[in-house]
């Protein structure tokens, strides 16, 4: 444990980050499964419009360095083609 009071404070502020950074990496797992499920299903609307809100929200964690951004372009081109393939096949 540390003794100096900087540090009993950084130590503080790392958990509260932690906490706010998980959750929003589980925010953005629960979001990719929800378009996995609906390509899954053949939904093409629903795949859509999940992609959006996972796009949207893979957006803001590269913008606040949760993810990085090439993790999150990555992720949002995978599941682009593969809505984009449902969405012609439909």
């Amino acid at each position: 444990m540390a003794n100096i009071r900087s540090s009993e404070k950084d130590i503080r502020k790392t958990i509260k980050r932690t906490a706010a950074n998980q959750a929003v990496k589980s925010r953005i797992r629960t979001l990719r499964k929800k378009v996995l499920s609906a390509i899954e299903s053949g939904d093409a609307a629903t795949a859509s419009a999940s992609l959006n809100e996972f796009s949207s929200a893979a957006d803001k964690a590269a913008k606040t360095k949760v993810l990085h951004k090439n993790s999150s372009s990555r992720l949002k081109s995978r599941l682009a083609t593969k809505v984009s393939a449902l969405t012609k096949k439909a």
